[in-house]
């Protein structure tokens, strides 16, 4: 590619972020004409609770209003560098945005050995799926979905509203 190697880069985010809007609209526009997470989880090669997860809007059944919104905006992306910082080994950086009270308990050892009981359990890493983040009270949690040979887990990130790491689990998913 002539000229800057990064318009490519920029280019194909921006087809994948129109992609995304134009997948949520018609998923909403199929919410609307009736059909059920179920069916549009056959269609995306998921579970229904996925599909919701990333494209419900979840309404509190006690006043029938949405739910709020993360309280850190950014918690999804945030979340997933989390991830990909343990995937890649990367223990440092893992702990970049972890409070005082994370960096006090969970150190790079402690990641490093979590992520090799993962691999003994589930086999070799294969692919991330979409993070899904939801308030907690004061807190921001994400979940985000990881594929293996044979299993599945989810890394659980828990942020608190100044952005620091409060929590970070890996999971059996669903859990």
């Amino acid at each position: 590619m002539l000229g800057d190697p990064l318009a490519g880069v920029r280019e194909a985010v921006r087809t994948v972020r129109d992609a995304e809007a134009r997948l949520r609209e018609a998923v909403e526009a199929a919410r609307r004409a009736g059909h059920t997470w179920q069916e549009i989880g056959d269609l995306l090669g998921t579970s229904r609770q996925a599909a919701f997860q990333r494209f419900g809007r979840p309404i509190d059944p006690r006043t029938g209003t949405a739910m709020a919104a993360p309280v850190l905006p950014d918690a999804a992306r945030r979340a997933e560098d989390v991830v990909i910082a343990i995937i890649e080994c990367r223990w440092s950086d893992v702990r970049r945005d972890f409070d005082e009270r994370m960096l006090d308990v969970v150190d790079e050892e402690l990641i490093e050995q979590g992520w090799a009981q993962t691999a003994s359990q589930v086999g070799r890493y294969e692919r991330i799926g979409e993070p899904f983040a939801r308030t907690v009270g004061e807190y921001t949690t994400v979940d985000v979905p990881l594929f293996f040979e044979a299993g599945e887990r989810a890394v659980q990130v828990t942020y608190r509203a100044d952005g620091q790491v409060a929590g970070l689990w890996i999971r059996p998913p669903n859990l």
